[in-house]
């Protein structure tokens, strides 16, 4: 018998006899506040999970926000929801359908989305739409080519027209890319060898831009409770993280504030991890165990 059947037979007996753990986080939020009071954000895949979040937690702050996804109905829901649980004096949010492999249709939709600005001009870009995928044993070119075209090349390209809008119009921005704690790890998958590629284009973008008054950062998340990894929010465990949970999108959205506001504008070309220890202290949550 090989190891890896020995491994589930192991793994399905724990689950038999040994009470399921269940871990539900206490997290703090955001509470409403003007930290980005008269600031104008896109945030790529707004629609669900960590975008989503970043979102409503920018309009929470006083951005007027623009958030892209494919499915119109699905864009269309994520704008309302976000919309009802304002407050007087805030900003608010607006969708635009944008796929992010779709790199020629990038300087017609950004000058779209600039008409559904206050000013005409752009303040920040949270390069967030990602997919997951890619692993080495099973991938198929197409879904080879799909994970780094979405993850990377789309940010790049975006990341080149907002910094020319930005340059042009003397905007002291932000950019803040949706890193990963993949990109410390031996990479085996498609997915973690573009977040690889997002944690160069990070230094890089800020290197360039620092002198324009342009901030760029990374956020590095570790595995979070999002519809991409994991749904059931009343059982966040996840025992091979040394926290012993997974992260809530809700966090990583508090710290994308402070980021892309005045508090973080001396923190150049980092890439702040939020992993739980994940990646930084160990990789257990990952499987090497990969025969081809």
């Amino acid at each position: 018998m090989d190891k890896r059947r020995i491994k589930q037979i192991v793994k399905k007996a724990v689950k038999l006899f040994v009470p399921e753990k269940r871990t539900i986080a206490n997290v703090v939020s955001i509470d409403y506040n003007h930290l980005l009071k008269g600031r104008t954000a896109l945030i790529t895949g707004g629609t669900s999970g960590i975008g989503y979040s970043i979102a409503t937690a920018f309009v929470k702050s006083g951005a007027d926000v623009i958030i892209t996804g494919r499915n119109q109905e699905k864009l269309n829901n994520a704008v309302d929801s976000i919309n009802s649980t304002l407050t007087d004096g805030l900003g608010g949010v607006k969708g635009v359908i944008l796929d992010n492999t779709d790199v020629d249709s990038f300087e017609r939709k950004f000058n779209e989305i600039l008409e559904l600005t206050v000013d005409g001009t752009l303040d920040i870009l949270v390069n967030n739409a990602g997919l997951l995928g890619g692993n080495i044993d099973t991938t198929t070119l197409d879904e080879y080519n799909a994970v780094f075209d979405t993850n990377l090349r789309g940010a790049f390209f975006l990341s080149k027209v907002v910094a020319k809008h930005m340059q042009e119009n003397s905007v002291k921005g932000n950019i803040l890319n949706v890193a990963s704690s993949s990109s410390l790890r031996p990479a085996i998958s498609a997915y973690t060898l573009s977040k690889w590629g997002m944690r160069g284009l990070t230094l890089g973008l800020a290197k360039m831009l620092a002198p324009y008054g342009i901030t760029v950062n990374g956020l590095a998340p570790g595995p979070t409770a999002t519809p991409m990894l994991h749904t059931d929010q009343n059982n966040i465990t996840l025992e091979a993280n040394p926290m012993g949970r997974f992260a809530m999108p809700e966090e990583i959205a508090n710290m994308a504030v402070v980021l892309c506001s005045g508090i973080g504008k001396m923190v150049v070309g980092d890439i702040v991890y939020m992993t739980g220890g994940a990646g930084l202290l160990t990789y257990e949550d990952v499987n090497y165990d990969i025969k081809l």
